[in-house]
C-alpha cells in the first residue's frame, strides 16, 4: 500500500515537531494582538474558568506513536518512523490503575496501538479488570497491512473489544487524499473482515463505530446527518454495516497545524472556530471526564494536551503515582486549541458533545 509522500514532523525536523513551538504559535499572532479572544477569556465570560474535572469516566491510554500511516491531519504526528512505544513496565502501572479506577471506559489509542509488541498481552490483562466499555482505536488498514495482523478481528471479538475506526469518507478519492493511496480499499477490506466476525451488524453486541475528520480547513457537518450518509453509502456500495459515526473537529495541532500554516488557512480556520464557539459545549468537553496517559506514563487532561506536552496541573503527574482523589481536585490546562472542542456541536473522542 502506497503511503502519503509526507513524513512525520519529527522525521522532517520541523519546528512544529516541538510541542513548545506549537503552544507558542497558538498563543501569539491573532490572539496576542487581541484580534481574537483567548479561550480562557471566552470561558471566563461564561463563569466557567477555570475548568475543573467531573468524576473520571474515561481512561484513555496512548500506547505508542508508531503507525503504518502518515495522515495529513494527524494531531499525534504518528508514523512508521515514530519509535515512542509504551513499555510493559508502564503498561503494568496502567493495569494497577485500571483495576482500581472508578472509570467505566478504557480507551486504547496510538498511532496504531496494535503495533506495540505488548499490545495483545495488555489487552488480555486489561480485559480482566471488568471495565464496562473497552475501546481500541484502529486505523483499519493495520488489519490488512501484514499477515500477523489478519486475525485481529477474531482477537477483538474474543475480548469483546469495542472497535472505533478511522474512516475519513465513504469515497475513495477523499479518503486517499487525506490518508494515502490505497487506504480506502484497505479500509473497506478490513471493515468487511470485522463484519464477517459479527462487528457492526445490527443487533450485534460487537460494537463497531467509525470516526470522521474533515479533509480540509473546515468544521464537520451534522453528526447524525453524516452518519446516515455513511451508512447508506457503505451499505449500498460494499454491504458494510457499522453502529455509530463520531464526527471530530480537527484541532490546530501538529500536522494539521502545519497544513493550516502551509496553506495560509490558519487565521481563517481559527476565526471559524472562535465564531462557532458554543457555550453549551463547554460543560461537556472531554477533558472534564477523561484522563489521558502518554506512552511514557505522564498524565494529561486530554489527548490533545498530551501532544502539546501540557501535563496535568496536579501534584500527581505520572501513572506510577496515580491518585484519583488528588487528580479530581485540579484545574484543567487550556490553550487556544480548545476552541476546536467547543465549536459547533462540540467535539470529543466520542464525537459531538452538544
Amino acid at each position: 500500500m502506497t503511503q502519503l509522500k509526507t513524513q512525520s514532523l519529527h522525521k522532517r525536523e520541523s519546528d512544529l515537531a516541538q510541542a513548545n513551538k506549537q503552544v507558542e504559535f497558538l498563543s501569539n499572532g491573532i490572539f496576542a494582538q487581541g484580534e481574537l479572544p483567548k479561550f480562557s477569556n471566552k470561558i471566563e465570560a461564561l463563569g466557567q474558568f477555570p475548568l475543573q474535572p467531573k468524576p473520571l469516566e474515561i481512561l484513555q491510554i496512548n500506547i505508542g506513536y508508531m503507525c503504518n500511516q502518515v495522515c495529513e491531519h494527524c494531531h499525534v504526528d504518528a508514523g512508521p518512523d515514530r519509535k515512542e512505544i509504551m513499555t510493559r513496565e508502564t503498561m503494568q502501572q496502567c493495569l494497577d490503575v485500571i483495576r482500581t479506577t472508578n472509570a467505566h471506559t478504557l480507551d486504547l489509542t496510538g498511532g496504531a496501538p496494535e503495533m506495540n509488541p505488548n499490545f495483545r498481552w495488555f489487552v488480555e490483562e486489561a480485559s480482566k479488570a471488568g471495565i464496562k466499555d473497552f475501546i481500541v482505536r484502529s486505523n483499519l488498514t493495520i488489519i490488512v497491512s501484514n499477515k500477523k495482523y489478519y486475525d485481529l478481528p477474531e482477537f477483538f471479538k474474543k475480548f469483546n473489544i469495542h472497535v472505533v475506526s478511522s474512516m475519513p469518507h465513504w469515497t475513495k478519492g477523499k479518503t486517499d487524499k487525506q490518508r494515502g493511496n490505497g487506504v480506502f480499499d484497505a479500509s473497506i477490506k478490513a471493515l468487511k473482515m470485522l463484519n464477517e466476525v459479527g462487528y457492526g451488524i445490527p443487533g450485534s453486541a460487537l460494537k463497531l463505530d467509525l470516526v470522521y475528520n474533515p479533509s480540509g480547513a473546515f468544521l464537520p457537518g451534522d453528526q447524525s446527518g453524516l452518519e446516515k450518509d455513511f451508512k447508506k453509502a457503505l451499505l449500498e456500495d460494499f454491504g458494510i454495516h457499522f453502529h455509530n459515526l463520531f464526527a471530530i473537529t480537527n484541532l490546530p495541532i501538529s500536522r494539521f497545524l502545519d497544513y493550516l500554516i502551509a496553506s495560509d488557512n490558519y487565521e481563517d480556520y481559527m476565526y471559524s472556530l472562535v465564531e462557532a464557539f458554543n457555550p453549551s459545549a463547554v460543560a461537556n468537553v472531554m477533558c472534564t471526564n477523561t484522563l489521558s496517559v502518554s506512552w511514557d506514563g505522564w498524565l494529561y487532561d486530554c489527548d490533545f494536551n498530551q501532544m502539546l506536552e501540557l501535563k496535568v496541573a496536579s501534584k500527581v503527574k505520572h501513572i506510577s503515582a496515580y491518585n484519583e482523589a488528588v487528580l479530581n481536585n485540579r484545574n484543567i490546562v487550556i490553550s487556544q486549541h480548545c476552541y476546536g472542542c467547543t465549536a459547533g456541536a462540540g467535539s470529543s473522542c466520542q464525537g459531538s458533545v452538544a
